[in-house]
């Protein structure tokens, strides 16, 4: 019974954990008006016939807070990589000086930010949500465990550990939220 209740908190911590880094990995997409080599990561180039990510085939850099250069490795590439950007409906509009792609990161406008602390909290929300679901289960675990024997007592101590570790990762998503609102607003 021992191991049982181990590998059922230990799941659910696993799966509250993901959940708190695919928050992290989505706030990151949502740019806050700064520069950031993230923000082209889902964009991807065709690359001797097959479809790369553009980190594969080039360097991504951040000269200031504005810019974004994209170095790649093979001349050659800069008309695919600008393409690839303009096609990728992130809103950049790509230049190039013969040697590297530069993309002028537009400063936001107080709409667009609003816009983006929605996406924000929608993405917080859907966090909670897998949060709660990992407690749903693991709860439920521990009432099939009931049934099976285990005592009332422990039962009530374990779905008692289960909420507190909701808690805890559900705090992490709000100051994980708080910290990406305050980035977005702040010009």
């Amino acid at each position: 019974m021992e191991e049982e209740i181990e590998f059922i908190l230990d799941s659910a911590k696993e799966h509250m954990t993901k959940t708190i880094d695919h928050l992290e990995h989505a706030l990151i997409k949502i740019r806050a008006g700064r520069a950031n080599p993230e923000m082209l990561e889902s964009v991807r180039v065709e690359y001797y016939g097959s479809n790369s990510p553009l980190s594969q085939v080039s360097n991504i850099n951040t000269p200031d807070a504005r810019t974004i250069t994209v170095q790649p490795w093979e001349k050659g590439m800069i008309p695919e990589i600008e393409k690839a950007i303009l096609n990728s409906g992130l809103g950049f509009n790509p230049s190039n000086n013969g040697e590297m792609v530069i993309i002028n990161v537009p400063p936001l406008t107080e709409e667009r930010r609003r816009d983006l602390v929605k996406m924000a909290r929608h993405e917080a929300e859907e966090s909670r949500i897998g949060i709660r679901n990992a407690r749903k289960e693991a709860n439920d675990e521990i009432k099939k465990l009931g049934n099976d024997g285990l005592s009332e007592d422990l039962v009530k101590d374990n779905e008692e550990e289960i909420q507190n570790l909701t808690n805890s990762y559900i705090k992490q998503i709000d100051d994980h939220l708080e910290h990406k609102e305050k980035e977005i607003m702040t010009v």
